[in-house]
């Protein structure tokens, strides 16, 4: 065998080994898409709140996790202080509020974190919040299965059915529109000459319908999605009691996150 023969030889085996590296690292790549959600992590937050820039980063760092939700929530009640938030919509606000009012709290903050729908603790606090979310797996995580797919111009989404059927087993499933990544350039107010990175940031919340604890789908218009600048969507599905948002029983991320 000449030399150049084995350096085709030789050649042809890499090639081959690339293409095979290549392939394990697609597989491995989806196989991280597909992990299910253990844990959803609200960020309620204001370009005018000093205070917010040590939990942008957290933020950022969780929406990197593979099997976790993180979601940007702007609120409107800081634009006072002299920088309107570009980002705020007043029914995140409202949220923040119904999530206070169930607690039986009188007052909201900024940055404020709510895992799963049921801990509460400041944004920045990181030992906090990772020991909010231990906890929840602890308890059981999120039990019930749901998965979002885009079939041409619509959104299927399936919801599992509840490990132990109970009367009371009920809750809402949500669609929210999120945009995945936005640098604001904050002019005035406490965060004046800085520019903030905000990822998964919330643009609107859609009720799709109930769920009863049994199998349930929904076939809803990708463009319910596509608001505000939103490019991507996260499903929720979550407890409810006398209108105040409860305990998150499940979720999905769209595409991209």
């Amino acid at each position: 065998m000449t030399h150049r023969h084995r350096a085709r030889i030789w050649i042809g085996e890499s090639r081959a080994l690339c293409v095979a590296a290549l392939l394990c690292a697609v597989s491995a790549a989806a196989e991280a898409r597909a992990e299910p959600v253990r844990a959803v992590v609200e960020l309620f937050t204001s370009q005018g709140c000093g205070a917010c820039r040590g939990a942008d980063p957290i933020i950022r760092d969780l929406a990197r996790q593979p099997g976790v939700v993180a979601l940007t929530l702007p609120v409107t009640y800081w634009d006072y202080l002299g920088w309107k938030d570009t980002l705020a919509l007043r029914p995140l606000t409202e949220r923040q509020r119904a999530y206070a009012r169930a607690r039986g709290a009188r007052q909201v903050f900024t940055p404020q974190v709510v895992v799963d729908g049921g801990g509460f603790a400041v944004g920045s606090d990181r030992p906090a919040l990772e020991r909010l979310m231990r906890e929840a797996t602890q308890r059981g995580g999120l039990p019930i299965p749901v998965r979002g797919e885009i079939k041409g111009d619509r959104i299927a989404v399936e919801v599992g059915a509840a490990p132990e059927a109970r009367p009371d087993t009920r809750g809402d499933v949500w669609l929210v529109p999120v945009l995945r990544s936005r640098a604001i350039a904050i002019q005035a107010g406490e965060n004046g000459g800085r520019t903030a990175t905000y990822v998964n940031v919330v643009r609107g919340i859609q009720r799709l319908g109930s769920w009863t604890g049994q199998p349930t789908r929904f076939d809803v218009p990708c463009t319910l999605a596509e608001i505000a600048e939103a490019d991507s969507w996260v499903i929720l599905v979550q407890g409810a009691a006398e209108g105040r948002p409860g305990r998150i029983l499940g979720a999905a991320k769209g595409p991209g996150l």
